[in-house]
């Protein structure tokens, strides 16, 4: 039984790749790289082009091959879940909505919408493996060498090799619910790491209940899993509900997994390599600096130190990893989708939200651009504070620009129309001083405390104006079918497109760049063939 639904995702990591290089989005580099800076250095060109997915099948100083820009593409995140257009996210969000806030349901409609997601999550249940392929080799403390792992160190002045796409599993000691992140590590000896978590993440608060109950954290790190369970990892879930089981419930079927040898936790079962150790409370060592998402290096940082006592991996194992920096990055490609499954959980929460958009090159999520449908005075202002309440990813988001209802938050232009004719800035900025903060976001005046900015961009009504709103300009829609219908007869006809040409007025659209180096990386990659 496979932990995916049957279709275009797949059983596990390899399986993923093969439909990759079956699809012509996959090159293996057979030529030696160096995992310091150079392999990082290769895939970034590669994925700012739109490219491949990259298997670097000799690596310097590692026998093991490492896999890289498999989610370099929409598309292929895309993929990974089992589908073809980025509308389809919206679906998981609306199942997420639900069992963020369940309500009694009040007609036959709802009552069969909630039954429909209580039989998926008795689906989604977890399957175990009594002989799983990540246990076909075992290294015990004596043998264990972190030296041999082909970590890449992807900056000049990164601080050293980092693992940065494995999935850190911990669980509550309390309760005994899991966590399973995306966190930072960085190799700090050749049995030792350190972990490089927000103090609102899963597995710190984990770690503050075992240190308050004077515990070690057992702390398991599986690489090289199904990219679906990175993206259960890093999709915004009910707290009492774990990854697996969310993994589950997309998938329609429950993932698989196995008991660590040492520690009391499962992992995927399929996981390429599972690292096991613990963390003694208070032991903590220097952690960084490192280049991260923000395009600057990150400071140095007091973290975590994981002491790991034993490996196992599959046979001829493959390492999954990526890298941080400024857009467009992997992690970037991943917070899109996440951009379209949010929606459902926000509209949900925030009724007057018709859309949202976390630009990429806001960093995904610094920036949130949010529609609404304005019927009142101060409503802007109220759609801000509640969507910056809404998900504890939204914490950090430091701006709001809220639009009108008919303004696509996906078009740039629409957005600096709506600010630059729309706002006045001694009215419709609204300033909230000294919020908790990013510990990442240097520009803060102090780490860890920074302010916010919302700005309304909507129409004014009411008593938001001492004068009468302006109407939007506008063409009847006899008058448009007028014109198509005379489109050929007034020798227009090779002029096809009713949208201006963006890039006529000074603007470069890199999306459209994108696919078409994208393009004719499959055109060659099949003309090779």
């Amino acid at each position: 039984m496979s932990f995916i639904r049957p279709g275009t995702a797949s059983r596990d990591m390899r399986s993923f790749i093969a439909l990759l290089e079956e699809r012509g989005q996959l090159r293996r580099i057979e030529k030696e790289v160096d995992p310091d800076q150079e392999l990082a250095a290769i895939s970034d060109r590669v994925l700012s082009m739109g490219g491949p997915a990259l298997l670097f099948e000799n690596v310097k100083g590692s026998t093991m091959p490492v896999a890289i820009n498999l989610l370099g593409t929409l598309e292929r995140v895309l993929w990974s879940l089992g589908l073809e257009s980025p509308e389809e996210l919206e679906k998981l969000g609306e199942k997420l909505a639900l069992l963020q806030q369940p309500q009694p349901p009040k007609n036959y409609q709802e009552t069969k919408k909630v039954a429909n997601v209580l039989w998926d999550l008795i689906k989604a249940k977890s399957d175990f493996d009594l002989t799983p392929p990540c246990h076909q080799t075992i290294l015990r403390e004596e043998e264990l060498n972190l030296g041999q792992l082909p970590l890449i160190r992807p900056w000049p002045k990164d601080a050293g090799g980092v693992i940065t796409l494995g999935l850190v599993i911990t669980k509550d000691p309390e309760t005994g619910i899991p966590n399973v992140g995306v966190y930072r590590l960085q190799k700090q000896s050749s049995k030792t790491m350190t972990v490089h978590w927000l103090s609102v993440r899963g597995g710190a608060r984990h770690l503050h209940k075992a240190a308050a109950m004077g515990k070690k954290l057992e702390v398991a790190v599986a690489i090289g899993v199904h990219p679906l369970l990175v993206m259960a990892a890093a999709t915004p879930i009910p707290v009492h509900m774990s990854e697996w089981l969310f993994a589950g419930l997309y998938a329609g079927q429950g993932v698989r997994l196995t008991n660590c040898k040492t520690i009391d936790l499962l992992v995927p079962s399929h996981s390429e390599m599972v690292l096991e150790g613990t963390i003694t409370p208070g032991e903590q060592l220097e952690d960084g600096p490192f280049g991260d998402h923000m395009g600057f290096y990150g400071g140095i940082e007091n973290s975590p130190l994981i002491r790991f006592h034993c490996i196992t991996h599959r046979k001829d194992p493959i390492f999954l990893t990526t890298f941080s920096g400024k857009p467009p990055k992997e992690e970037a490609m991943l917070a899109i989708a996440l951009n379209r499954i949010y929606t459902p959980i926000l509209k949900k929460q925030i009724p007057e939200i018709v859309d949202f958009f976390l630009p990429m090159e806001a960093l995904s999520y610094k920036l949130a651009v949010i529609s609404i449908d304005k019927s009142y005075p101060g409503q802007a202002k109220r759609a801000a504070m509640a969507f910056w309440s809404a998900l504890p990813q939204f914490t950090y988001t430091k701006f709001v620009i809220v639009v009108d209802s008919t303004i696509n938050v996906r078009d740039p232009r629409q957005i600096v129309w709506s600010i630059a004719s729309q706002v006045d800035p001694q009215r419709d900025l609204f300033l909230l001083k000294n919020t908790p903060f990013d510990t990442l976001d240097f520009a803060s005046e102090a780490i860890g405390l920074g302010g916010r900015l919302a700005i309304d961009a909507t129409r004014k009504i009411g008593p938001e104006t001492k004068h009468g709103w302006s109407e939007v300009l506008s063409r009847s829609d006899e008058t448009e079918s007028k014109v198509d219908a005379r489109w050929n007869e007034l020798g227009l006809s090779d002029l096809k497109n009713k949208e201006a040409d963006p890039s006529l007025f000074g603007y470069v659209i890199e999306g459209l760049l994108r696919q078409r180096n994208s393009e004719s990386f499959k055109k060659d990659g099949n003309s090779t063939k």
